[in-house]
């Protein structure tokens, strides 16, 4: 059964989206503590179940960014967690399963989850 973060995700899949970045590359969780390695953040106007608007994470910038337009190409759904992460990437980059896996294994180590493509 699909949660429902996943059925608000899921249409994004394949198009354009902008990424808001709340925490940019190199910063530090506010409660955790760990670094973001790469560039989180959320898309605004879609309101999630925490009440917060959809997270993203945005894969494939080498630098801090404040806010980004990319293709969403996968969503991280967290099996044991209805707070699930779009993957978004500059238009024209194509990224693995397990390429995703490792550059977002920094906070999703934590977390059973598949990876939902188109």
């Amino acid at each position: 059964m699909d949660s429902i973060t996943l059925k608000l995700a899921r249409p994004l899949l394949g198009t354009v989206v902008q990424v808001t970045m709340d925490r940019p590359l190199g910063t530090l969780h506010p409660k955790h503590g760990f670094i973001y390695e790469e560039n989180y953040g959320y898309i605004e106007g879609i309101v999630a179940p925490d009440g917060e608007a959809l997270d993203a994470y945005f894969l494939g910038a080498s630098e801090a960014l404040q806010n980004a337009r990319g293709m969403c190409v996968a969503i991280i759904h967290r099996l044991t967690d209805d707070d699930d992460k779009l993957v978004v990437v500059p238009e024209g980059t194509s990224i693995s399963d397990e390429e995703i896996r490792t550059r977002t294994n920094f906070q999703e180590k934590w977390f059973d989850s598949e990876i939902i493509r188109i």
